[in-house]
């Protein structure tokens, strides 16, 4: 804890560590940001997509519209830390800090407070369901953000590996564009003594999941980045004397950008079409998990870099996406913006691990990071 910030608000985000609610359930998580925040005076407070929250500061309908974004759903990992905030429910936690963005979001609506914006709007999104992709397409397709049309659109994820309060970004690709692939194998189930009066999926199932390895191209740097990966598998029954005519395989695809993910899905579905050609084997896909690369714009990358080195920030220029997914990439399709990253520690546990807790020494410099791009860009916007 650092002297500068509140104790409220690290308490509001032990608060919401100690209740997480997985994505699309952030019933509870909702009514405790609304109580929240409401002391801080937005022009306009507004329940968006199912479980999310958008505030409004200022009126002014000529000046610049900037957006912020946090996002507010835990996962389903059980926490096996011991901290006086832990999860109170077992088998969900936030294990990917979102309960810290969204005390760096509550903050900056404070900091908006004590700054009136007299000079366009500002809009802060507390947006659920991130996790399974589907949060930022629900608050996109809300009725009530259809005549937003931001400027610019920022958001931030922490980063455990890097030291504190480190400001990592770059331009283009941030982060992966991410789809999982759902694949059915379907033949006939049979006597497993006389599997030749079947067609068990068993083989090509194998031969699918070896030749997938041929179209990976794993490296980072690499603009033909590819990662396939077996996340789940099943297949028949645990009954011996049955030759199983049914299974599954799941994947998720990682590329850098969305051009590439098109050209990885078209060989594994050529590949799928060639193995059931050769089988019987009947092959069905289906796609679920969709998370689109964001995409920074240049401008608000530098913009991200010139608020971070006013601040005093250390600023790190990534040289290749990170491999994980992130639906603000949503938001990026569709509006100039950025995703910047902010060091949880060296020493912090990864993302998704059990024993991993937010840095709360990175809710008072992320807010002010907030707050100085706002400032920045209603100055761009007076000179042009």
């Amino acid at each position: 804890m650092t002297s500068e910030t509140p104790d409220i608000f690290i308490q509001f985000r032990h608060e919401l560590h100690q209740f997480p609610e997985v994505s699309g359930q952030e019933v509870e998580t909702r009514k405790r940001i609304k109580n929240f925040v409401s002391q801080f005076n937005p022009t306009r407070i507004t329940e968006v997509a199912q479980t999310g929250l958008l505030l409004q500061y200022g009126q002014d309908s000529a000046g610049p519209v900037t957006l912020i974004r946090a996002d507010i759903d835990a996962l389903p990992i059980q926490e096996v830390n011991t901290f006086g905030h832990k999860s109170r429910t077992n088998g969900v936690s936030h294990k990917c800090g979102h309960d810290g963005h969204t005390a760096i979001l509550a903050k900056l609506a404070a900091l908006l407070a004590e700054k009136p914006v007299t000079r366009g709007r500002v809009y802060l999104v507390f947006q659920p369901a991130e996790e399974n992709g589907k949060g930022a397409e629900a608050v996109l397709n809300d009725p009530a953000f259809a005549d937003i049309r931001p400027d610019r659109a920022f958001a931030l994820h922490n980063l455990p590996g890097y030291k504190q309060s480190v400001i990592v970004c770059r331009p283009g690709s941030f982060t992966s564009s991410v789809l999982s692939l759902i694949v059915s194998f379907t033949g006939k189930v049979s006597h497993s003594a006389e599997p030749e009066k079947g067609l068990n999926p068993a083989y090509v199932m194998a031969d699918f999941l070896l030749r997938t390895k041929h179209l990976q191209h794993p490296d980072p740097q690499s603009e033909d980045f590819a990662l396939i990966t077996p996340v789940y598998t099943t297949m028949g029954e645990k009954s011996y004397g049955i030759s199983a005519g049914y299974g599954e395989v799941h994947l998720t695809l990682r590329t850098r950008n969305a051009k590439r993910m098109e050209t990885l899905t078209a060989q594994l579905l050529a590949l799928l079409a060639d193995l059931s050609a050769e089988s019987g084997i009947a092959v069905e896909t289906a796609y679920t998990e969709a998370f689109y690369a964001n995409e920074n714009d240049r401008e608000a990358v530098e913009q991200i870099k010139q608020s971070a080195l006013k601040l005093g920030y250390p600023y790190i220029e990534n040289a290749a996406p990170f491999k994980w997914g992130e639906d603000f990439g949503l938001f990026t399709q569709k509006y100039r913006g950025a995703m910047f990253g902010i060091g949880n520690g060296q020493d912090s546990p990864a993302l998704h691990n059990d024993d991993y807790d937010f840095n709360d020494n990175l809710i008072e410099p992320a807010a002010r990071l907030f707050l100085e791009l706002i400032e920045l860009e209603q100055h761009y916007q007076s000179e042009s």
